[in-house]
């Protein structure tokens, strides 16, 4: 189970020497699978159980994300819908027989 942790940045070396790992996307030093999380207890964010602390934040989610990218817009989530197949050519391309239920570009 993952467990997310609030680690200085001046103390980034102690909690990599314990095994703490970088987690880039979100900026965060997390640890996975570890029976003893006691020498993790000084970055714990809240003095809670992993299992709460995941469940809390789930449940903090917003229940649909939208992102914006060069070709159009990006929903994932509850705004998904997936169109139906017409054809059998790849989904990137458009043919004559699926022009019509093709996105826009």
């Amino acid at each position: 189970m993952r467990f997310d942790l609030k680690v200085p940045f001046a103390e980034k070396d102690d909690a990599k020497k314990l095994g703490a790992r970088w987690d880039a996307a979100k900026k965060l030093w997390y640890v996975v699978d570890k029976a003893d999380m006691a020498p993790f207890a000084k970055w714990s964010p809240t003095p809670r159980d992993a299992s709460s602390a995941s469940a809390s934040a789930v449940s903090k989610r917003p229940a649909a994300k939208v992102e914006t990218e060069s070709a159009g817009v990006l929903c994932v989530g509850s705004k998904y819908v997936e169109s139906p197949r017409v054809c059998d050519c790849l989904p990137w391309d458009v043919c004559d027989k699926c022009r019509a239920t093709a996105l826009p570009v």
